[in-house]
């Protein structure tokens, strides 16, 4: 019998925690809903990803990178911003990056529509970016090119 009321404690406690979590992440995304600090080089014209990341992050550039890539190969419309957290720590700070690599989705508006700690892969992203948008007005035929990956020149004091 007591095994089974730690049990249940347990339970209660791994809810409790996960619904707190669920809750923050929310919270974090409904104040990241107007443009922020760190978009500044957002060309404003689509969707964009913010990508937080450091020189010595083995899994930023084994695996996000390149999924990255595949994503702007994929749909041409999104623009990859690219945030050193160690250049820039009140960028990072300011969007509660914890861990990297993190990403987060700006849909055309600007606003900050999902965050993902950790690797995310492009089919995620594109799910995510496909959540964020209405339908297009307008038919998009851009091209992948190289200036869809740019990196955050921005100083902050």
């Amino acid at each position: 019998m007591d095994i089974l009321i730690r049990a249940i404690y347990a339970a209660l406690i791994a809810v409790g925690a996960w619904l707190l979590y669920a809750a923050w992440r929310r919270w974090r995304l409904a104040r990241l809903q107007t443009p922020q600090l760190g978009l500044e080089s957002w060309r404003g014209d689509g969707p964009a990803i913010l990508y937080f990341t450091t020189p010595d992050c083995v899994p930023c550039k084994t695996q996000q990178r390149p999924e990255l890539r595949r994503l702007v190969e994929l749909d041409a419309r999104v623009q990859v911003i690219q945030i050193d957290a160690t250049q820039q720590p009140k960028v990072a700070d300011y969007w509660g990056v914890l861990s990297v690599p993190t990403t987060f989705v700006i849909n055309s508006r600007g606003q900050a529509r999902a965050m993902n700690p950790g690797v995310a892969r492009a089919d995620k992203l594109l799910r995510q970016l496909a959540q964020a948008e209405q339908p297009p007005d307008e038919a998009d035929t851009a091209k992948p090119d190289s200036t869809n990956f740019v990196k955050y020149q921005g100083r902050i004091e």
